[in-house]
Parts: structure tokens; C-alpha cells; sequence
């Protein structure tokens, strides 16, 4: 018995003990890696009521300790890697509480009280989640959500109320389907890598904000995976492209040009000539479809027109034939009729009415206009891989994969032009590590230098881009006109 008299008096553990004090003294209280099963009972003779960050990380607990919902001065609580299988509803006292770590738990569900809480970062990775609350959409502070890891298969769609938010990380969750609704918040990073998404909604080019979107291990279909590996600038095209195709498909565009159509069309005494004219038969259909080009048709990249051009001399010299024909005037055309006569021979149409029925068949049957915006952003992506091999070749480095905000302050453009031809740019503002992102003042004088450089190497002024091309990452098509005329130059010389 004489032995159990020391281990009896054994003085309790001193560094929990000075933790106590030292959380009691600044308000900070770290119990990490201690392997607590409870909070500590000596506690209660700290004064803790004034704690705002409390670390009770890589511990063993398996309930949030009551004793740190009395707290109400706490700002951060971090439970990560734990043992925790619920929250308390007493969690909803903490009033002040912004930041909760929550990750590496085995928690099946959040709780609805905690969407009352002001957070601004909740982290609930590594645990069981197979949904979120609906009350989600009540934490309108929340800027960081992190649910990655669990077995979440959709998300709720009240999330778009989270009108704060900046990071969202879904990833290695079993979610099929992305809200559309996701495209209204501000996002800057996205991750849903690790899923089963195939389909990226076309909406999702309207987020401005995006600078991170993490994707990979999905089965997408669309954007298709050749799209996808070239990263964000590329899908964003591909959303923009499938929207304008969506814009025009509907059934409903169709058919009030249908009906024009059989009003229009000469019920008896048709000739060859007529049938043949363009208007009213499959060839004349196809024909028109491919004629003028809409405005939104011309807006990328300046497409060969020789063939269009072709086309467009055929179906004028036809229109032209085939209206004379039908007035009985040789030179002279009708360019205004406000009225359609139906005669048993023949039917008036005017080029005015032609021009108008040409301009809705386009704007409905839009597979011509499809086929060429796909020629166009391919000839567009094979520009931008020949501007990255034309600069990486020449100053041996490894661009980023956004390569219009590596250009955008005109560092990489001035050294380029200095291989080239050595000192035709004689200063580069250059960032340092003080300051790692230039000013707009000192990125535009980059830019400028660069195009009185290419000017005296004899860059044609017809193939210069302008500055803003550059600076606001919106003609990099014009910019890779400019580099690839510049290193056409060198190699002249």
C-alpha cells in the first residue's frame, strides 16, 4: 500500500496545465495533438471566457465539448482530426465565431443551427457527408466552403444565396450534376475534380471572377476532354459557342419561316429557272444559309472568304435572273414592295424580302454558322499554340497555362523582342519580390516599347496589334498576328 501514496500525489500534467494559463492569459487556447478524449476538467479554474481561437486538433474526441459552446467570445475553432460523429445544437451560442475546421471527422450531417453562425470559413472535408443542410443558404458571410471528400451526390439549391462566396471545393464527391445557379455567385476558385459531372452548364461562362477551375476525373462530355486539358480561357469559348448554338435550335424560330415559306411559295406553272432560283428548294436553301455571313459571325478571326464570296456572286447573278424573269424587266428591280401579290403564274419578290428571308433562314438553321465558328476556334487554338512554341522556342522558358495574363504586362513580349534584335527595347519594368505585380502605368510602357520595337525591327503597321490587345487579354488572335510577323522579320534579316 506504501506504494500507491506517491502515484496518488502525482502533480497533474504541467503542460496542459501552462496551456490553460497561457489561453487564460492571451485569449489563444492550443490543446493540439494531446490525445484528449474530453476537454479538461481543470479548466475550471481558468478564467477562459475571453478565448477567441481554440485548437483542439489531433485529438480523440467524439463529441464537441460543451464547455467550448460556452465561449461566446470565440472567433476560430479548429476540430480537426478527431473523432467527432455530431454537433451540438449549443453551437449556435457561439455568436462570434467566423471560422470552423471541421475536417477529418466522421460526421454524417451538418446541422441546421450551424447555417445560423456568422462564419466566413467552414472546412467539413474528410468526413461522411451525403448532403448539406438546406439552410445552407443563411450563411451570408460565407467566403470559403470546403466539402471535399465526402459522399455528397448533389448539391442544394439554396447554395446560390451564398452571395459572399469566393472558394468552393467539392472535390472527390459522387455529384452528377452542377446547379446552374452557381454561375451567379463570385466565385475565384472551383473545384469539383473527382465526380461524375459530365456536363458543364453553359451559364458558367458568365463567371467573370473564375480565376482557379480544377475539373479533372470527371466523365465530361461537354466541353469535351481535348477542350478541358487546354484549361479555362479554352472551355469558356466552348460554353460561349454551345449558348449562341442553343440561342438559335429552338423549334419555335423555325416554324414562322415555314409558314413564309408555303405563302411564297407559286402553287402552278413553276419553270426550271424558278425552282432553281434559290427561293422555295432544298438547293436554294443551302445556298442561302451560306451566303452573308451574320455580324456575330464575323467577330473572331478573319475567316478565307473566297469561297463565300463564290457563293454570294452566284446566288446575286441567280436572284438577279430569276427576279427579272418574273416582272418581265431586263435591267430593272423592285427594291421595295409593300405587299405580297399571289398570282396563279408567278410570285413578286423583292430583294428586300429575299435579304429578309435569307437573314432568318440563317439566324434559324445555324449549321453553317456552327461549322464555321468551330473552323474559327481551331484556327483560333492553333494561333495561341503557335504564339507558345514561337516565345518558349526563343527564351527557353515554360509559360503558364493562361498564357494571355503571362503576356498582360508586357515583360515576356520585351524580352522576346530583345533576342531578336538586343537592346531594341533599352528598359523593362520587371516585377521584383517587394512588389510582384507591376502597375497598369508601368505593363502599359512594357507594351508600348514592345510595338515601337517591332516598328524599327519592320513589323508592318497593317499586322500590329494594339495595346489594349495585350493589356486586356482581348485580341491575343492579334497578338500572335504581331509575334509571328516579328519572328518572320528576324528571319528575313
Amino acid at each position: 500500500m506504501a506504494t500507491l501514496g506517491p502515484e496518488a500525489n502525482l502533480p497533474p500534467n504541467r503542460g496542459l496545465e501552462r496551456a490553460l494559463e497561457e489561453a487564460a492569459a492571451s485569449g489563444v487556447l492550443n490543446l493540439s495533438s494531446r490525445k484528449l478524449k474530453e476537454f479538461p476538467r481543470t479548466a475550471a479554474n481558468h478564467d477562459l471566457t475571453d478565448t477567441v481561437e481554440a485548437d483542439l486538433s489531433k485529438n480523440r474526441l467524439t463529441d464537441v465539448p460543451s464547455e467550448i459552446c460556452q465561449l461566446v467570445a470565440l472567433e476560430t475553432l479548429n476540430l480537426y482530426h478527431n473523432c467527432i460523429r455530431t454537433i451540438p445544437d449549443s453551437i449556435i451560442s457561439l455568436q462570434s465565431l467566423t471560422s470552423l475546421n471541421l475536417s477529418r471527422n466522421q460526421l454524417g450531417a451538418l446541422p441546421a443551427c450551424l447555417c445560423g453562425l456568422p462564419l466566413r470559413v467552414l472546412n467539413a472535408s474528410n468526413n461522411k457527408l451525403v448532403s448539406l443542410p438546406e439552410t445552407i443558404g443563411q450563411l451570408h458571410n460565407l467566403m470559403e466552403l470546403d466539402i471535399s471528400c465526402n459522399e455528397i451526390t448533389a448539391l442544394p439549391r439554396h447554395i446560390s444565396r451564398l452571395r459572399a462566396l469566393r472558394e468552393l471545393n467539392v472535390r472527390r464527391n459522387l455529384l452528377c450534376v452542377l446547379p446552374e445557379d452557381l454561375s451567379e455567385l463570385p466565385l475565384v476558385k472551383f473545384d469539383f475534380s473527382c465526380n461524375k459531372v459530365s456536363t458543364i452548364p453553359v451559364c458558367y461562362r458568365k463567371m467573370k471572377h473564375l480565376q482557379s477551375l480544377q475539373l479533372e476525373n470527371n466523365p465530361l462530355q461537354s466541353p469535351p476532354a481535348q477542350i478541358c486539358i487546354k484549361g479555362k480561357v479554352h472551355i469558356f469559348k466552348y460554353l460561349s459557342i454551345e449558348a449562341c448554338r442553343s440561342d438559335k435550335m429552338p423549334d419555335s424560330l423555325y416554324l414562322p419561316v415555314v409558314e413564309r415559306l408555303s405563302l411564297s411559295r407559286p402553287t402552278t406553272g413553276r419553270s426550271k429557272q424558278d425552282s432553281d432560283s434559290g427561293v422555295g428548294s432544298d438547293n436554294g436553301d443551302k445556298r442561302l444559309s451560306a451566303t452573308e455571313p451574320s455580324d456575330e459571325d464575323s467577330l473572331s478571326l478573319n475567316v478565307p472568304m473566297s469561297h463565300i464570296t463564290e457563293e454570294e456572286g452566284i446566288s446575286k447573278d441567280d436572284s438577279s435572273e430569276h427576279i427579272s424573269s418574273l416582272t418581265g424587266t431586263k435591267g430593272h428591280t423592285n427594291t421595295q414592295i409593300s405587299k405580297h401579290t399571289h398570282t396563279n403564274k408567278h410570285t413578286q419578290l423583292s430583294v428586300e424580302c429575299r435579304q429578309q428571308y435569307h437573314k432568318s433562314l440563317e439566324s434559324v438553321d445555324p449549321q453553317f454558322t456552327m461549322r464555321r465558328k468551330m473552323e474559327q476556334l481551331r484556327e483560333e487554338l492553333e494561333l495561341m499554340e503557335q504564339l507558345r512554341d514561337s516565345i518558349e522556342s526563343r527564351l527557353k522558358v515554360v509559360l503558364p497555362e493562361d498564357l494571355g495574363s503571362s503576356l498582360m504586362d508586357g515583360v515576356v513580349l520585351c524580352h522576346l523582342a530583345n533576342h531578336i534584335r538586343p537592346r531594341s527595347v533599352a528598359s523593362i519594368h520587371v516585377p521584383s519580390p517587394a512588389v510582384p505585380k507591376l502597375s497598369m502605368a508601368k505593363c502599359r510602357r512594357n507594351v508600348e516599347n514592345f510595338l515601337d520595337a517591332c516598328r524599327k525591327i519592320g513589323v508592318p503597321e497593317d499586322k500590329l496589334c494594339l495595346p489594349h490587345h495585350i493589356l486586356e487579354e482581348k485580341g491575343l488572335v492579334k497578338v500572335s498576328i504581331t509575334v509571328q510577323a516579328l519572328v518572320d522579320e528576324a528571319s528575313c534579316t
